[in-house]
């Protein structure tokens, strides 16, 4: 009944910039906090960056400075601005959701998971 769909992912040289975007639909209506997240190969998943419904952020250690999140609310779209990219980077960037439903039930989502590869 809801899903995320990310997309932006792609082959960037170190130092690029990219923009990832993740799009929420179906049954929603609400979306609470919003975030991504990444998996390198042989590697836990890890947080990236959040982003409340008032718009407050926070960033893991590694992204700070280099990262921006951001979310546009009647698109219902969540963005990550991505620059300064290392190869460090490179992995399966996955955006999450907390949404409540129009059935009046909280329900968290994953999308499918975008690649980013920063490599020269």
């Amino acid at each position: 009944q809801v899903q995320l769909v990310e997309s932006g992912g792609g082959l960037v040289q170190p130092g690029g910039s990219l923009r990832l975007s993740c799009a929420a639909s179906g049954s929603i209506f609400s979306i609470n906090a919003m975030g991504w997240y990444r998996q390198a190969p042989g590697k836990q998943r890890e947080l990236v960056a959040t982003i409340t419904s008032g718009g407050s952020t926070n960033y893991a250690d590694s992204v700070k400075g280099r990262f921006t999140i951001s979310r546009d609310n009647a698109k219902k779209t969540v963005y990550l601005q991505m620059s300064s990219l290392k190869p460090e980077d490179t992995a399966v960037y996955s955006c999450n959701a907390v949404v409540v439903t129009y059935g009046n039930t909280y329900l968290e989502v994953w999308g499918q998971g975008t690649l980013v590869t920063v490599s020269s």
